[in-house]
């Protein structure tokens, strides 16, 4: 197994506007490990982004006193951050809509993820001490 080290670790209140310095830190790490400028710009910003704010929205239902952990853990071949809130979880699978077809185009739902999987490599949904979503994004 390849070795891994964690880049960092926060935990943030369960509100929007902490999302973009999340997102910046992660850009930062992201251009210091040399990955790919579009996928520093594009990939890691949003899928981040929709995680959080779907962690922070959906799965703590945007309730004050509530927390949001972030983590970026970095291997040899893989960036992967892990979002973890207080909800029940979810199949992602199941909540993914193809929102470029035409039943879907009007809809809101499972935009984000759609969003998250079309530009990580590897998207997936667990239970471990919370709802972790983890974003896996391999660095090529």
């Amino acid at each position: 197994m390849a070795e891994s080290r964690v880049a960092f670790d926060l935990q943030i209140p369960s509100d929007v506007e902490y999302i973009e310095g999340v997102v910046e830190l992660a850009r930062q790490r992201c251009r210091e490990l040399k990955i790919s400028p579009a996928k520093c710009s594009l990939n890691i910003p949003v899928a981040l982004s929709e995680a959080l704010s779907n962690a922070i929205l959906r799965g703590n239902e945007a309730t004050g006193g509530t927390q949001v952990r972030v983590r970026a853990i970095i291997s040899d071949t893989d960036l992967i951050f892990e979002v973890v809130d207080d909800g029940p979880g979810f199949d992602v699978d199941e909540c993914t809509q193809d929102c470029t077809t035409e039943e879907n185009l009007t809809k809101e739902e499972g935009r984000g993820l759609f969003l998250m999987r079309q530009l990580m490599d590897r998207v997936e949904s667990f239970r471990d001490k919370g709802n972790v979503v983890r974003l896996t994004l391999h660095r090529e």
